[in-house]
């Protein structure tokens, strides 16, 4: 009797001390895949695919779901069960034991797996806990009309003014909770004009995306660009249109919040989003064994990073706030920010100065970051009580720079998202001198439609450069009353990648040495700027 009681305890504390893992597992194949990119309506919305032909962006692999009878049999493992889907990564998120996920690989469909507790993966990772959610809850005394600094800032009125306000643009908000929204004032005549299409709780797996009450960290995201209060609060984008998607879990902080944000991310693609704004960081973890390092930080390490590229490469711009970390020890800017093809946004106070809290940008990562500021310190929100206040965050830079971009890509229909995001970094205040702490500054929207529209075909008419696209050569003519000019050549990051002095009025220019790719050419003398666009082949 006495053994059976110690076997029984041993076996109690066997059970109490096994540690439940997370792991992302990697499937080998999808079902249908050219039948379902011969007839992409079968995968897509109309509106996805019609947005993927304006810009060029092939339907591909990615786009084909995952095989939901591989997704069957996964959840039916002994201890699996499933918390999320990729159909980009072509992968599923599961929690359970170290022992059953191992034992997964047995099964024919099962590619890879990877643990998010690197130490299981032969790599290890050190931890540093917060709220990610602190300063942002953080208050300040509320001045009246605050609102329309955050906007002349960016000079987004001006483009208010010529009547671009979002129209026709779609945007996704990811995010952790959206109460009230589909009740409150404040976004009266976001539903009364029909554009708010819509979301899911990717959390709760629930359709109703307002039912979820624990957090309006949403709420007050969007309302910084499609909140209005008549003749007290305007958004930067107030006629665009919405989804709304929770992939934030506030009661942890766990990798699969990482697989919730890549599946709105690959739900927006399909329903033609134009703009995703994340004001949402991953860094650490509850449990210290998934967490990142700052050298993690690299654009290409996390989860969340990796999804982002593909969302940018499938045509969504994605902008996402930089982090609040600037004046805690970890200081850089987080995942998915990091990643280069998202537009990160930093924060500045009212004035346009630096917000200590705002994440800083390292050498490490693989681009300028962040991208560009906004007012983040004091902006203007309104809450879930239809109340205008004030908070810190580059949580809500992130979204006035969002809707801001939204309203210049409607003047600007044809632009691609990687044109739109240089138009915006050409237009900012230190676009010459970039930093790790304000990026490239904070942007002229309305300067920014002007270098966009210079670049439309009916202004080459005295300014030449041919052949474009080229590989080697290209001929440069400059009016011939124009006298030195100033040429300097920058690459779709922003960077400058060449500077020349022009005395001839024709000149010819060797480009072999650089890259393939699309090329920002400005021209600037004592009579004026002239701004090209140049795609190397």
């Amino acid at each position: 009797m006495k053994k059976l009681l110690f076997l029984s305890i041993v076996l109690l504390q066997c059970i109490s001390f096994a540690q439940e893992e997370h792991a992302w597992v990697y499937l080998s194949d999808k079902e249908n895949v050219a039948s379902s990119i011969a007839n992409p309506i079968s995968i897509l919305t109309q509106n996805a695919i019609d947005r993927k032909a304006a810009f060029n962006i092939p339907i591909d692999e990615r786009d084909v779901p995952v095989n939901e009878n591989y997704i069957t049999q996964l959840k039916n493992q002994n201890g699996i069960t499933v918390m999320a889907k990729s159909k980009w990564f072509n992968a599923v998120y599961v929690v359970g034991l170290e022992v059953d996920i191992n034992a997964l690989t047995t099964l024919d469909f099962v590619e890879s797996i990877d643990f998010a507790d690197q130490s299981l993966n032969a790599d290890s990772r050190v931890a540093l806990q917060n709220n990610k959610f602190e300063v942002e809850e953080t208050f300040v005394n509320f001045v009246y009309g605050n609102a329309q600094n955050q906007i002349e800032m960016i000079g987004v009125d001006h483009l208010h003014l010529s009547d671009y306000t979002g129209e026709g643009i779609i945007i996704a908000v990811l995010d952790s909770g959206f109460p009230n929204v589909n009740t409150m004032d404040a976004f009266q005549r976001l539903r009364d004009n029909g554009d708010l299409l819509g979301g899911y709780d990717f959390v709760d797996r629930n359709e109703d995306v307002f039912e979820f009450a624990g957090n309006e960290h949403g709420t007050r995201v969007l309302s910084d660009m499609a909140g209005f209060i008549e003749d007290e609060f305007v958004g930067t984008a107030p006629d665009a249109s919405y989804y709304l998607f929770r992939t934030e879990d506030t009661f942890n902080e766990m990798p699969f919040e990482e697989s919730y944000w890549v599946e709105a991310a690959e739900r927006a693609d399909s329903l033609g989003v134009h703009i995703i704004n994340s004001s949402l960081g991953y860094r650490v973890f509850d449990n210290p064994n998934y967490s990142y390092t700052p050298n993690d930080m690299n654009g290409n390490t996390a989860f969340v990073a990796k999804g982002a590229n593909i969302a940018n490469e499938k045509g969504i711009l994605v902008v996402n706030s930089a982090g609040n970390s600037g004046a805690s020890s970890w200081q850089t800017v987080g995942a998915p920010a990091d990643a280069s093809g998202v537009f990160s946004i930093g924060a500045v106070d009212s004035e346009g100065n630096y917000a200590s809290f705002s994440s800083q940008g390292t050498a490490i990562q693989p681009t300028q970051k962040p991208d560009v500021v906004a007012q983040g310190e004091a902006a203007a929100v309104v809450n879930s009580n239809n109340v205008i206040i004030n908070n810190n965050g580059t949580s809500f830079s992130s979204p006035i720079m969002a809707g801001a971009i939204a309203s210049l890509w409607q003047a600007l229909p044809d632009a691609t998202n990687e044109e739109i995001k240089q138009y915006v970094r050409m237009s900012a205040s230190q676009f010459n001198t970039p930093d790790f702490f304000l990026g490239y500054g904070i942007p002229n929207l309305e300067m920014a439609l002007e270098i966009g529209l210079s670049l439309s075909e009916e202004e080459f008419v005295q300014f030449k450069v041919f052949p474009n696209p080229a590989t080697h050569i290209i001929n440069i003519q400059i009016p011939t009353q124009t006298e030195a000019t100033n040429l300097r050549i920058y690459n779709v990051l922003g960077k400058l990648v060449l500077e020349k002095e022009l005395t001839n009025s024709e000149t010819k220019l060797d480009i072999s040495s650089m890259a393939s790719g699309l090329y920002m050419m400005s021209f600037n003398s004592e009579k004026g700027s002239k701004t090209f666009k140049l795609i190397k082949s």
